[in-house]
C-alpha cells in the first residue's frame, strides 16, 4: 500500500528549466514515477522530451524567457491546455553570477532576482489558480545551502535562495488548508552547468570535496527521490519544508 501512494500515475508535472541538469533529472523522475512532463524555458528541452516519451509519457516543450514574468500565464495556461491539467509544478529554472560584493552590478543583481525569486513567485501563483479550485496540487520550489547560508561571491542569489525558503513557507501558511502542498528541495554542490566554474579550480573543488561527508558531488538524478516524494501522496502532509540533498553538507 505504501509504495503505491509514490506514483504518479495520471498526474500532469510542469518543470520550468528542464532542459538539462537538475531540471532534467526531476522531470525524468517524475516521468519515471508515472507523471506526464511539461517543460518551459527559454532552451527547448529535446533531449528530455526524448527521454520522456522514451518512458512512456507524453511531453510537451514550452518556449519562455523567466527573465520577466509576461510568459508566466501562457505556461500555465498551455500546459493544462496540452496535457488536460496541473497537479505538480517544479520551479527549477535559475541563473547565478558570480562577483565580489563590492563590485557586484545591478544588471547581475536584477537578473538573477527577476529569474530566481520574482518568476518562481508568479509561477507559484499562476499555478495556485489552477489547483485552488480542484482542491489539490504539489508546488516544488528549488532552494539551495544558500537558503541556510551566505556563501560567497554570489549576493544575488543568496539573496533569491533565501527568499524562496521564505515564500515557500508562506504559501505553505496560505494554501496548505486548501489542500495544495508547498515544500522545497535545497540542492548541495551539484555537478551542473552552474558549477562548471567551481569544479574546474582544483583547488576550490578539493575544498568543497573536502566538506561533503558523502565525498563527492551530487548528480541530478539525486533529487530523484525526494521529488518523486514531493509530488506524490506520501508528502500530504508536508508543508512548508524545505529538504537539503546535500551529501551531508549542512550537517557538517
Amino acid at each position: 500500500m505504501i509504495l503505491s501512494s509514490f506514483s504518479l500515475a495520471g498526474k500532469v508535472a510542469l518543470v520550468t528549466g528542464a532542459n538539462t541538469g537538475l531540471g532534467q533529472g526531476i522531470a525524468l523522475a517524475l516521468a519515471e514515477a508515472g507523471a506526464d512532463i511539461a517543460a518551459a524555458g527559454i532552451v527547448p528541452a529535446e533531449e528530455t522530451g526524448e527521454k520522456v516519451r522514451a518512458l512512456g509519457r507524453r511531453f510537451l516543450n514550452i518556449e519562455a524567457n523567466l527573465i520577466s514574468i509576461e510568459p508566466v500565464e501562457r505556461i500555465v495556461s498551455e500546459t493544462v491546455a496540452g496535457l488536460g491539467g496541473l497537479d505538480i509544478l517544479v520551479n527549477n529554472a535559475g541563473l547565478i553570477r558570480r562577483q565580489d560584493a563590492v563590485d557586484f552590478t545591478e544588471k547581475d543583481w536584477d537578473d538573477v532576482m527577476n529569474v530566481n525569486i520574482k518568476s518562481a513567485f508568479f509561477m507559484c501563483q499562476a499555478a495556485g489558480r489552477v489547483m485552488i479550485p480542484q482542491g489539490a496540487g504539489k508546488i516544488i520550489n528549488i532552494a539551495s545551502m544558500l537558503s541556510f547560508q551566505g556563501g560567497i561571491r554570489v549576493p544575488s542569489y543568496t539573496a533569491s535562495k533565501s527568499g524562496i525558503a521564505g515564500i515557500t513557507r508562506l504559501l505553505a501558511c496560505e494554501w496548505a488548508g486548501k489542500g495544495l502542498n508547498i515544500n522545497a528541495i535545497a540542492p548541495g554542490y551539484m555537478a551542473t552547468d552552474n558549477t562548471a566554474q567551481l569544479r574546474a579550480d582544483e583547488n576550490r573543488s578539493a575544498e568543497i570535496l573536502g566538506r561533503i561527508p558523502a565525498g563527492r558531488w551530487g548528480e541530478p538524478a539525486d533529487l530523484g527521490g525526494a521529488a518523486v516524494f514531493l509530488a506524490s501522496r506520501a508528502a500530504d502532509y508536508l508543508n512548508g519544508a524545505v529538504i537539503p540533498v546535500d551529501g551531508g553538507w549542512l550537517a557538517r
